[in-house]
């Protein structure tokens, strides 16, 4: 008890137990408190419990990606939906960040499986592992594998381009057929000097670009079928008028042989067996397909064939992204129905590392309208992997390919890679803390006697510009264990050694 300032006892205020209850024998303190039970509900199913004690943030539109780290309500979430129908994001794309083993292409398989489910087709151009073949085949897709000795993809071919342009024409769509046939042109001038690029590890001269534009030209004009790089390298060797004139020889057959020597040589390298093989020189064994999901499955190149790997990304990304091109083409001239694709481009530092300006060729060759539906998602280990581009030029345009992203989803990534990320994207320094967190290396198991799970394994922040990151686990369902398994090697191998005698 206590006195006021009149003399009068005041009574003193009771105590509140703690958490756990008073502490002491007989006092009843409880060592363990039960969670309480958690229900989730739309607000006409729970109207009589307003207001709710706790409410969540979390989007619920998109594919079903896992559960809130903190709140444990389910988080939704893919590029297309966020952009179409939540509009959340100004374009839907998403660029991917994590150092390996985290689960980069489980959360993106994720998002693949949930689009498909609202009809979305996934395309998977460039698959090194490989990771997204189990999903294409379960989905009844197509995989399409690329390789010394495994398949090829002829650079030079327009595809579905020319039958579509046709189609068009028969239609009345003279000024689309135009755009489409001009679209191929351009992405195969594209993936030449890519390839030249790689080749040479700096890009052709501006002559040569010119020289090779006008020799296409020429093929689509004079030759019959479908022409490889042994019919451009003709036609450059045969030195045509139209050639002669871009090349400036100034009616020396000498100068202009001098001129296009360098140019020559490389593509006498690609036609015949050099360090990028024939895989690109000879015609497609498997044409990628408009009307269902699609893999490139170029897992069968070696880590050693670095350029070799470059070029065949940069050729699945040239080829999917014309084959969604014409399939947006007929489908807004009423010819077919509209499709949505989901692009997915694994792996980009090791297209970007090719050689000088290969940046600019990827950019080009992501450049879609975003209004026809199509969403991408780029996957990348690091921002340092970006950063080590050899000029200044090439380094501001990735670290654009970050800025430009609809949405930036980060796995654990180690402290140096906090002030790169920071300069395209704004982390907090608790986001910050825990994506660090995230990339701690596992612990032992002594009880199983094996490296536990790494604490990062499966946890992702979902990042849209400013706004504050939705930190996610992705949980697998049963269904989906048996596609995800992406160390089946090992796996394998550890069954033959509990089974031999």
């Amino acid at each position: 008890m206590s006195a006021n300032r009149s003399g009068a006892a005041k009574p003193r205020a009771p105590r509140r137990p703690p958490m756990r209850g008073w502490i002491g024998r007989g006092r009843g303190e409880a060592y363990l408190v039960q969670a309480a039970d958690e229900w989730r509900g739309t607000t006409v199913q729970v109207c009589g419990l307003w207001p709710f004690s706790v409410g969540t943030g979390a989007p619920m539109i998109g594919a079903p990606m896992g559960r809130h780290l903190f709140t444990g309500a389910t988080v939704c979430c893919d590029p297309i939906s966020w952009f179409q129908r939540a509009q959340l994001i100004g374009n839907p794309s998403v660029m991917v960040l994590a150092k390996p083993g985290i689960g980069k292409s489980t959360a993106i398989r994720r998002m693949a499986t949930g689009l498909a489910g609202y009809g979305v087709l996934p395309f998977v151009l460039g698959d090194l592992k490989p990771d997204y073949v189990d999903l294409i085949e379960a989905l009844g897709g197509q995989v399409i594998r690329l390789g010394r000795g495994r398949g090829y993809l002829n650079i030079l071919d327009p595809g579905q381009a020319l039958e579509a342009a046709r189609h068009l024409r028969a239609a009345g769509h003279e000024k689309e057929a135009a755009e489409l046939e001009g679209d191929a042109h351009g992405r195969r001038l594209t993936m030449v000097s890519a390839l030249l690029t790689i080749l040479r590890k700096q890009p052709p001269t501006d002559v040569e670009e010119s020289i090779l534009d006008q020799a296409l030209r020429v093929l689509d004009r004079d030759h019959t079928g479908v022409p490889v790089l042994a019919d451009l390298l003709r036609v450059v060797q045969t030195a045509p008028a139209e050639l002669r004139e871009v090349a400036v020889d100034r009616g020396s057959m000498e100068e202009y042989q001098r001129i296009t020597r360098g140019l020559e040589q490389s593509l006498i390298s690609l036609t015949r067996g050099g360090r990028l093989g024939e895989t690109f020189a000879q015609p497609t064994t498997n044409p990628m397909r408009r009307d269902r999901p699609a893999v490139y499955d170029i897992s069968g190149i070696k880590e050693t064939d670095s350029d070799l790997r470059a070029a065949a990304l940069l050729a699945c990304w040239s080829n999917g992204f014309a084959t969604v091109n014409v399939a947006h083409t007929l489908a807004a001239a009423g010819l077919e129905a509209q499709r949505h694709y989901f692009v997915i481009m694994d792996e980009l530092w090791q297209a970007l590392r090719s050689g000088s300006g290969m940046v600019d060729r990827v950019d080009s060759l992501t450049r879609l309208n975003r209004t026809l539906g199509v969403g991408t998602a780029m996957i990348t280990h690091t921002m340092s992997d970006l950063m080590a581009l050899p000029t200044e030029e090439d380094r501001m345009k990735a670290r654009g390919l970050v800025e430009r992203a609809g949405m930036v989803i980060c796995g654990g990534l180690p402290p140096a890679e906090m002030p790169l990320l920071n300069t395209a994207v704004p982390f907090s320094r608790a986001e910050q803390d825990l994506m660090v967190s995230w990339s701690d290396p596992p612990g032992w198991d002594a009880t199983h006697g094996r490296e536990a799970e790494p604490p990062g394994r499966g946890k992702f922040l979902i990042k849209v510009g400013g706004r504050p990151g939705i930190p996610v686990r992705v949980e697998l369902t049963a269904a989906e264990l048996a596609v995800n398994d992406t160390n089946k090697l090992w796996h394998a191998q550890s069954r033959i050694g509990l089974e031999a005698p």
